[in-house]
C-alpha cells in the first residue's frame, strides 16, 4: 500500500512539473553562440577568482548593450568565464567586443618620432569626414579635434586668430611646454604609438586619465547630424585631471604635436586630437565632458561607447573556446532524438512483452512513466539538456528495463522452485496414501513444515528481494560513470553526466517502486492466479531452457577465452599503430565549421575554393548532403568569414550551421582531463567492486572495462572517426554500462557460491554465467534498439556517439564472458579468503524440502 501512494505521488508529482516547467535548453539545441575566457594575470593585478568576477561584471555590461535576450554569463574555476548567446549566429562581432580588454586612458603627447617608428601598430588611418577639406600639413581635421560641447567647432573654412594670451604660453602653466624648450631635460615618454591620422609615431607621457575615471559615454551625431561622434563625461577628481591636461596642450603652438590630447584604447591610439585654438592655455577644458569625433558609422560610435562607460576589464582576457550551433541543426536533433526514444520503447516494450507476457506489458507502462520521471527531474534540478545529454536521456530509456529483467528472471527461479518443492511434497502424499500410511506421514510433516502451493505474487516478492543487490550495485556503478563526466568533463558533455545520473535514478523508482506495485497487483488477482503462464513469471524462457538442458560447461575452456581476449586487444591496439588516432579539434586546438550549401559540390572543388582563401592545409569534407565540414589550424574570425565566402562562391550560397574554436591550451588540458577521467573511472569501479565483492572479481572486471575501451579506441583508429569529447562521454558510458554486466554475474557468483561452498569455483561460475545470460540478451536488445535509432537518425552529431556505445555494449556483454570470468577463475588460485557474502547479507534460508540442483547451478 506505502509503494502505491509512492507511487502516485511521484507520478502526479512529475506530470506537474513536466506540464508547468519549460526545459532549459543548452545552445547546440537551440541555437546560439558559447564563448568560453580565460583572464590573465595584468602587470599590477593577478587575475583570481576577485579579478575574474570583476570581469565577468564588465562584461555583463557589454553584452547586455547587445541586446540578446536571456544571455547569461559565468564564472567557470577561478580564471574563466563562459558567456552563452541564445540565437547569435554570427559571433565575430560579439566576440570583438567581449574579448576588448578596454583598458583607455587619456596622455598628453610630448613629440613625434616621424612616421614608421616602432610603436604598437594602431588603428587605421581615419580620412576627413565627408565635405571636409584635406587639412593643410601639421595640422588635423576638425573631425580629430576634441571639443568642449559647451564651445562648439568652427565651420570650415572659418580660422580665428589666437589672442597674446592663448599664443603665448606660460610656462608657469605648461609642464610639457617646459619639457619642449629645455632639451637637457626632456621628458621620458611613457608610450610610443603610432598616431592613426598621420601615422607618425607619438611620444606619450604617463595617463593622466584612465577609464575608471568616466562616468558616462553616448554615441551621437553631431550638430549638422552629418557625422557620429561619442560624448565622454568625467566623474571625481578626473574632471579636474582632464581640465589641467587640456590646459597643459593649449600652451603649445597650433600644429605642435604637444597641443594634441592621445586618447588610447588596449595599447592603440583611438584619437590624437588637437585641442581647439578657443581654449586658454592655463585654463583648459571645463565642465568635465568632452566628445570623442571621428569618421565612425553608427555601430563603431555605440561600441566605443560601451567600452568606454562599461569600463576596463581588471585583467586581460582570451577567447580559448568558442561554439556556434544553428537552430535548425538543434532543431533536427531534437526531433532524431524523439523518434529514436519512441522506436526505442515501441521495440523494447514489443520484446519485453513477448518474454514475459503481462508482467512484460506492465513494466513497459512503467517504462513510460520511467520517462516522464526522468525528463520531470530535468526540469526540477533545473538541469540544461544539451545534445549529448539528450542522447544520455534516450539511450538510458532502453537500459531502464535492466532491473525489471533482473526481477523477472529472479521470480521465475523462485516460482520454479515452488513448483519442485510442492511437487516433491505431493509426491510423498502420494507414496504416503499408497501405502496407506497417510495419518503418519502427516504426523511427520506439521503444518508449518508443509510446503504451499506455487503462489505467483510470492514468487514475485522473493525474485524482486533477491535481484535488489545486482540492482543496487549496477545503479550505483552507472552514477558513478556519470559523476565522473559531471565533475572531469567540459561543455555539452557534462550534461550527458547529469542525465545519465538522473535517468539512473528514475529507472529504479520505475523498477522498484512503480512497476513492482503494478506487477503484484496483477500476480494477486484471481485471473492472472487462474492462468499462470499469462503473468510471464510462471514458466522459464526458451533460452534460459536451452542452457538448462544443454548445460554447456563454458568456463571450462576459459583459457582459450582469455586467447580469445589478447587476440582481440592485439587487433585494437594495431588500429592506433596503424593509423594514428584522429583526434578531434576539442582536443588538439583550432577550428571546425561546418557549411550547408545551397548546390551540390564536390569535396575537390569545396576544397580547392578553402585552399585559395590562403589555407591549402585545412581539412574539407563532405559531412552530408550539400554539407561541408572545414577544419583549419586557429583562424580569426575574419579568415572564417574568408571561408565561407569562398565556399558560398562554388556552392551558390553558404550557411554557417555550426562553428567551433579551441584554443591550443585548452585542447591539450581537455585531452589531459580525459586521460585522467578514464584513468579516475577505472581505479573507481575497482575500488568499489573490491569492496563490495572482493579483490579478485574487482580487479577482473577492471581488466574487461579496459579491454573495452581499448577496443572501442581501435575501432575508431580504424574507421579514422573523430575522437572528441562526446567520444569521451561514450567511452566513460560504456565502462558504466559495461561493468553493469560484471556486476550482475558476480553477484550470481556471490550467491551461488554462498548456496554451495563446497562446489569447485569453476562449476559456480559456469552457473552464473549460464543463469545470467538471458537478462544479459533481453537488457542488450533495449540499449541495441536505442543506439541503432539513434546511428540512423540522429545525424552526424550523433553517429559517432551511438557507434561508440554499440560497439561498448556489444564489448561490455561479450567481455564479462571471456574477459572477466575466467580472470576471476585464475585469480581465485592465489585468493585465500572464504567465499563472499554481500554486507550485511545473512545466509538465506532454505526450503525444508532439499532442492536438488545439477552441475550447471541451473534448478532441475
Amino acid at each position: 500500500m506505502t509503494r502505491a501512494v509512492v507511487s502516485l505521488l511521484v507520478v502526479g508529482g512529475a506530470a506537474s512539473a513536466a506540464y508547468f516547467i519549460p526545459p532549459q535548453l543548452g545552445l547546440d539545441l537551440r541555437g546560439g553562440t558559447q564563448i568560453t575566457l580565460e583572464t590573465h594575470d595584468a602587470p599590477n593585478r593577478e587575475a583570481d577568482q576577485e579579478a575574474t568576477d570583476q570581469a565577468v561584471e564588465v562584461l555583463r555590461q557589454r553584452v547586455d548593450s547587445l541586446g540578446v535576450a536571456e544571455a547569461t554569463l559565468v564564472r567557470s574555476g577561478e580564471n574563466r568565464i563562459i558567456v552563452e548567446l541564445p540565437g547569435v549566429q554570427d559571433p565575430s562581432e560579439a566576440a570583438e567586443l567581449i574579448g576588448r580588454t578596454a583598458q583607455l586612458s587619456f596622455h598628453p603627447v610630448l613629440s613625434t618620432q616621424g612616421a614608421g617608428g616602432t610603436g604598437i601598430p594602431g588603428l587605421e588611418e581615419v580620412p576627413p569626414a565627408e565635405g571636409e577639406a584635406p587639412p593643410p600639413e601639421g595640422e588635423v581635421p576638425d573631425s580629430q579635434r576634441a571639443a568642449d560641447p559647451e564651445l562648439l567647432a568652427q565651420a570650415d573654412g572659418e580660422s580665428a586668430e589666437p589672442s597674446a594670451e592663448e599664443s603665448e604660453p606660460a610656462s608657469s602653466a605648461s609642464p610639457s611646454a617646459e619639457a619642449s624648450e629645455d632639451p637637457a631635460a626632456p621628458e621620458e615618454p611613457a608610450l610610443s604609438l603610432p598616431d592613426p591620422t598621420t601615422g607618425a609615431n607619438l611620444d606619450l607621457g604617463p595617463a593622466t586619465i584612465t577609464g575608471t575615471g568616466v562616468t558616462g559615454a553616448e554615441a551621437t551625431l553631431d550638430q549638422y547630424g552629418a557625422n557620429w561622434m561619442v560624448n565622454v563625461s568625467f566623474g571625481g577628481d578626473s574632471r579636474e585631471a582632464w581640465r589641467q591636461l587640456t590646459a597643459d596642450a593649449a600652451c603649445a603652438m597650433p600644429g605642435d604635436p604637444a597641443r594634441q590630447v592621445a586618447i588610447v584604447l588596449d595599447d592603440a591610439i583611438l584619437s590624437a586630437p588637437q585641442v581647439t585654438e578657443e581654449t586658454a592655455c592655463g585654463v583648459g577644458q571645463g565642465g568635465g565632458s568632452t566628445s570623442i569625433t571621428g569618421d565612425f558609422t553608427q555601430a563603431e560610435a555605440e561600441n566605443l561607447a560601451v567600452l568606454i562607460e562599461g569600463g576596463a576589464l581588471p585583467v586581460p582576457v582570451e577567447r580559448i573556446e568558442m561554439r556556434t550551433v544553428g537552430p535548425t541543426l538543434g532543431a533536427e536533433a531534437i526531433e532524431a532524438s524523439m523518434w529514436a526514444a519512441v522506436i526505442g520503447i515501441v521495440l523494447t516494450a514489443v520484446y519485453i512483452v513477448f518474454v514475459y507476457r503481462l508482467a512484460g506489458f506492465l513494466a513497459s507502462l512503467a517504462l513510460g512513466l520511467y520517462t516522464l520521471i526522468a525528463y520531470a527531474a530535468l526540469v526540477l534540478v533545473g538541469a540544461t539538456l544539451t545534445l549529448p545529454g539528450l542522447a544520455g536521456f534516450v539511450l538510458a530509456i532502453g537500459m531502464a528495463i535492466d532491473a525489471n529483467v533482473l526481477m523477472f528472471e529472479r521470480s521465475r527461479e523462485r516460482y520454479l522452485e515452488q513448483q519442485e518443492a510442492f511437487a516433491k511434497q505431493q509426491q510423498g502424499d502420494d507414496a504416503a496414501a499408497a501405502s496407506g500410511d497417510a495419518k503418519k506421514e502427516r504426523r511427520r510433516l506439521s503444518l508449518k513444515d508443509r510446503v504451499a502451493p506455487p503462489n505467483l505474487y510470492r514468487a514475485f516478492a522473493e525474485g524482486s528481494r533477491n535481484a535488489f543487490s545486482a540492482v543496487l550495485d549496477s545503479n550505483i556503478t552507472t552514477i558513478l560513470a556519470a559523476g565522473l563526466l559531471f565533475f572531469l568533463a567540459s561543455g555539452p558533455v557534462r550534461g550527458f553526466g547529469v542525465t545519465l545520473a538522473l535517468g539512473t535514478l528514475a529507472s529504479m523508482i520505475s523498477a522498484l517502486v512503480i512497476a513492482r506495485v503494478l506487477v503484484e497487483w496483477a500476480m494477486r488477482t484471481r485471473v492472472v492466479n487462474k492462468r499462470p503462464n499469462w503473468s510471464g513469471i510462471a514458466k522459464i524462457g526458451a533460452v534460459r531452457r536451452w542452457l538448462i538442458e544443454r548445460a554447456p560447461d563454458i568456463m571450462g575452456k576459459h583459457r582459450r577465452l582469455l586467447a580469445v581476449t589478447g587476440i582481440i586487444a592485439v587487433i585494437a591496439v594495431a588500429g592506433v599503430l596503424v593509423r594514428p588516432l584522429n583526434f578531434g579539434v576539442e582536443f588538439t586546438g583550432g577550428r571546425v565549421m561546418d557549411f550547408a550549401v545551397e548546390q551540390e559540390v564536390s569535396v575537390e572543388d569545396a576544397r580547392a575554393a578553402v585552399s585559395d582563401t590562403g589555407f591549402p592545409g585545412a581539412v574539407v569534407q563532405e559531412s552530408g548532403e550539400n554539407e561541408i565540414s572545414v577544419r583549419t589550424q586557429q583562424i580569426t574570425d575574419d579568415e572564417a568569414t574568408r571561408i565561407e565566402e569562398a565556399l558560398a562562391e562554388v556552392g551558390g550560397g553558404a550557411t554557417r550551421e555550426s562553428d567551433e574554436l579551441i584554443g591550443p591550451s585548452l585542447g591539450q588540458e581537455l585531452r589531459t582531463m580525459g586521460l585522467i577521467a578514464l584513468a579516475v573511472a577505472l581505479l573507481a569501479q575497482l575500488v568499489y567492486l573490491a569492496v563490495r565483492f572482493r579483490w579478485t572479481f574487482g580487479l577482473a572486471t577492471m581488466i574487461a572495462l579496459a579491454l573495452d575501451v581499448v577496443v572501442v579506441i581501435g575501432l575508431f583508429a580504424w574507421l579514422g572517426r573523430p575522437i572528441d569529447g562526446v567520444f569521451l562521454a561514450g567511452l566513460l558510458s560504456i565502462i558504466g554500462y559495461s561493468v553493469n554486466d560484471s556486476v550482475v554475474v558476480f553477484d550470481r557468483v556471490r550467491d551461488e557460491w554462498r548456496n554451495n561452498p563446497d562446489r569447485p569455483f569453476i562449476t559456480t561460475a559456469n552457473a552464473a554465467v549460464l543463469n545470467t545470460l538471458p537478462r544479459t540478451v533481453s537488457t542488450g536488445i533495449g540499449g541495441f534498439a536505442i543506439l541503432g535509432a539513434l546511428a540512423v537518425l540522429g545525424g552526424d552529431s550523433l553517429t559517432d556517439f551511438s557507434i561508440a556505445l554499440l560497439a561498448g555494449l556489444f564489448m561490455g556483454m561479450l567481455s564479462t564472458v571471456i574477459t572477466a570470468v575466467p580472470l576471476a577463475i585464475v585469480f581465485e588460485r592465489f585468493a585465500k579468503s572464504p567465499p563472499p557474502h554481500a554486507r550485511g547479507d545473512k545466509p538465506r534460508k532454505r526450503e525444508q524440502v532439499e532442492i536438488k540442483r545439477d552441475h550447471s547451478g541451473a534448478v532441475v
